[in-house]
């Protein structure tokens, strides 16, 4: 730690996550009077970002992102770590806590090289390798050839440009974090449900550690927090993987949250759908709308998840 530092973020070393970890840092300075270099950033490259040529579930799930930064934390080498929620897996160390989610950005998802789905050609290669996007498209257009498709965002762009798919996704959040407010179509979240968590930056750090949880404290914004905490529970209680395509969305008003979620067979076929609403202190609201979704859910999709 430098000698002015209060308090050292770890991040992953990609130009998105970078921007997550300069937002946090910026949120950190200004809630507590701190210059800039108060707050020092420790980067890594995580298993994720080293594979780019399979699918991350055929590598190591959501843990690719977070097992580095982990390391780190649990060993006291960073005091909080910097995480997009989406890519975080649901069970977490006992060790750790959330000590603050930021506020929550754009949750949509972006269509990249078509204005609409509708406007996709018929026959098109789409580029992706999250199963729920995968599923949802296929489900919409059955038309359409699916293909893995990694990279961080600069490097999916570029791969569109280069003529390798037709169309790919991006999450809003992630192109407005990195000035790209220009690229692609948002999809309406009442016709294309998001990724649970999608846009939210969460801080983790040792739940031992009652300085740091103090100081993250001032920068969490509790609406965000129920929302998220309410789709990884219901992630929870569905049993699902990162092969599991499931699509949820949670709009918190006036202490009540709203829910809906859809799930989908690996080809899109198949789809169940429901929504839900219940107090933001109500900790099984999420598994109620996790049960009702398993027992209408067809054999094709309850195969994807162990709570069925």
């Amino acid at each position: 730690m430098n000698d002015t530092a209060q308090l050292r973020l770890g991040t992953r070393r990609s130009p998105l996550a970078m921007a997550q970890a300069e937002e946090t840092r910026a949120r950190l300075c200004a809630a507590h009077g701190w210059p800039e270099a108060a707050v020092e950033l420790q980067s890594v490259i995580s298993g994720g970002d080293k594979i780019q040529d399979r699918p991350l579930a055929e590598i190591g799930g959501k843990a690719l992102w977070t097992r580095e930064l982990d390391g780190f934390l649990a060993e006291g080498r960073i005091d909080a770590a910097v995480h997009s929620m989406k890519d975080v897996e649901t069970e977490r160390p006992e060790e750790f806590v959330f000590g603050a989610i930021l506020p929550r950005a754009d949750k949509r998802d972006v269509l990249v090289g078509a204005a609409s789905l509708a406007e996709i050609p018929r026959g098109s290669t789409i580029g992706t390798s999250a199963p729920r996007r995968a599923a949802q498209l296929l489900h919409t257009r059955p038309d359409c050839r699916v293909v893995s498709f990694r990279g961080n965002v600069g490097t999916r762009i570029a791969k569109l440009a280069a003529g390798e798919v037709r169309a790919t996704f991006l999450a809003a959040a992630g192109l407005q974090r990195l000035g790209e407010t220009g690229v692609g179509h948002p999809l309406e979240m009442d016709q294309w449900i998001p990724a649970p968590a999608q846009g939210a930056i969460g801080i983790e750090c040792r739940a031992d550690d009652m300085r740091t949880r103090e100081l993250l404290s001032a920068i969490d914004h509790p609406p965000s927090r129920a929302e998220v905490l309410a789709e990884r529970a219901l992630l929870a209680a569905l049993g699902g993987s990162c092969h599991s395509p499931i699509a949820a969305l949670c709009t918190w008003e006036n202490g009540e949250l709203a829910m809906r979620a859809a799930l989908f067979s690996m080809d899109g076929a198949e789809r169940v759908s429901g929504d839900a609403r219940f107090g933001d202190s109500d900790t099984d609201g999420p598994a109620r709308l996790a049960a009702d979704l398993l027992a209408r859910a067809t054999p094709g999709i309850s195969a994807l998840f162990t709570g069925a």
